[in-house]
């Protein structure tokens, strides 16, 4: 029986996945995206404006899209398929960053964590791209490793969603539980009629 949550404090995100499309678009397993230290999304809204006579009369906005930047320790496969950095017409083991780099769309999931309530709330985001380029820092004499910083782009699926999430409590198919951070599509979350 689902469990309803009705207070839920942020403490924590943890299992990010990244599940990259190929050339193809074809959508690949999961891959951990890093140890996440922070993210932070901020929606960009289009408003719709209706004037009568020069004046405004009405104004409603619309989610567009969402702004995230996530720190995070990330693996350097992930860090290749975010920039587009590839070995394409190199010497094995020799990878390049160049001005034709093209970052692959992928979807982003992760736990978020309320300690204080033992909650896992899945976050997901199915259309994502990294927004800027590659950047990184070295600090000689560091006492602690620096996080990357990246800032993805998230957009709206086919079904107009830019984010998905769900209380783990709360779900009666343990499927999506299962395949949250391997395989998150709509079919997963789709509700299905029953005759």
């Amino acid at each position: 029986m689902a469990i309803i949550v009705e207070e839920f404090d942020a403490i924590s995100i943890k299992n990010s996945s990244a599940q990259f499309f190929d050339e193809t678009g074809t959508q690949q397993p999961g891959t951990k995206f890093g140890s996440v230290g922070s993210i932070e999304g901020e929606t960009q809204l289009k408003e719709l404006v209706k004037r009568i006579e020069g004046r405004e009369a009405k104004k409603r906005s619309k989610p567009e899209k969402m702004t995230m930047t996530i720190s995070a320790h990330v693996p350097v496969k992930v860090v290749r398929d975010l920039f587009g950095i590839s070995s394409e017409g190199l010497k094995p083991g020799i990878y390049k960053y160049s001005e034709n780099a093209k970052g692959k769309e992928f979807v982003y999931t992760a736990d978020v964590i309320d300690e204080f309530e033992d909650v896992v709330k899945l976050i997901a985001f199915p259309r994502c791209i990294s927004s800027t380029g590659f950047k990184f820092s070295i600090e000689n004499g560091a006492d602690e490793v620096a996080l990357m910083e990246v800032e993805v782009t998230a957009y709206p699926d086919e079904q107009g969603n830019i984010m998905y999430d769900t209380f783990v409590s709360e779900l009666n198919d343990t499927t999506v539980e299962n395949q949250w951070h391997t395989q998150f599509n709509y079919a997963l979350v789709e509700e299905v009629p029953t005759v």
